[in-house]
């Protein structure tokens, strides 16, 4: 997982717990079971732009956003964002060697 991308997951529960006690762990709950669901199958969900395919949380208006090496077997998280902000990761650093589970 890209460090920007658990940044992205550290700020978004600590905007939910500012609203809700332990809803940020709640949100980080669902991402980790969106990961898990990941795993088994990366090519779940579509690809978006690019090489860059979003996997949408099921309770948060957020959405994963990761690419799959063929060559090297590898699925690469670059971002965790809201909705309204996916437009965002096109703007990000490319991903090189950062791993985030091998299939």
């Amino acid at each position: 997982m890209l460090p920007v991308a658990k940044q992205d997951i550290a700020e978004a529960a600590r905007w939910y717990n500012s609203k809700r006690e332990k809803l940020g762990k709640r949100f980080t709950l669902h991402v980790r079971q969106k990961i898990n669901l990941l795993k088994q199958n990366p090519y779940v969900s579509a690809n978006r732009y690019d090489e860059v395919r979003t996997a949408v949380l099921d309770v948060f208006p957020f959405m994963i956003h990761y690419i799959i090496d063929e060559r090297q077997k590898l699925t690469v998280i670059v971002a965790v964002l809201h909705k309204s902000q996916s437009r965002f990761v096109e703007k990000r650093p490319r991903v090189s060697g950062f791993v985030v589970f091998e299939r």
